[in-house]
């Protein structure tokens, strides 16, 4: 876990050259997904999480991030799976959205991997007009698919301002 604690540091630059098709990838209820390395800040294990009152299921509270208060999201619960309690693969990816950091809440991370462009495949359309919102496509590496995802789409603009809201609140 210590190597990758400070993925990477909020102060650096960042070479968007370097990063295309790097992704983080990690595992929820046995599924493997991945974000991009650019989206994400840092990693770091369970924290002590304080709630917010009023907020969605999957919105678990609020994480002090030396100083910062950063909102968390259970991904599980965000995705509709079941609850499990938090153990010591437990992760929280912190990114950052536009100008906000959320911290997404993971049952293990996996490694960062590069998937090239012609690895990856269009999303899945579930329906004539509905393509998964948050799935920017499938990966494919080694022998192992990735659920590749938008971070700024796992949660919509309203519900990025109320979990925002909530946490400026405390």
């Amino acid at each position: 876990m210590e190597n990758q604690q400070n993925l990477i540091s909020g102060e650096e630059e960042i070479d968007t050259n370097e990063m295309k098709g790097k992704y983080l990838t990690f595992w929820t209820d046995k599924q493997l997904f991945g974000v991009p390395i650019s989206d994400v800040v840092q990693i770091i294990g369970k924290q002590e999480i304080t709630p917010i009152p009023d907020s969605p299921s999957y919105a678990k509270g609020v994480i002090n991030l030396r100083g910062d208060i950063i909102p968390v999201i259970d991904v599980r619960l965000r995705f509709k799976k079941e609850e499990v309690e938090y153990d010591e693969h437990t992760c929280i990816i912190v990114t950052k959205i536009e100008e906000n950091h959320i911290g997404f809440i993971v049952d293990s991370v996996d490694e960062v991997t590069t998937i090239s462009d012609e690895n990856i495949s269009p999303a899945p359309r579930m329906s004539k007009d509905h393509t998964t919102a948050y799935l920017t496509g499938i990966g494919k590496v080694e022998n192992k698919v990735v659920m590749l995802l938008d971070t700024s789409k796992i949660l919509n603009e309203k519900e990025i301002e109320i979990v925002n809201n909530a946490a400026k609140a405390q």
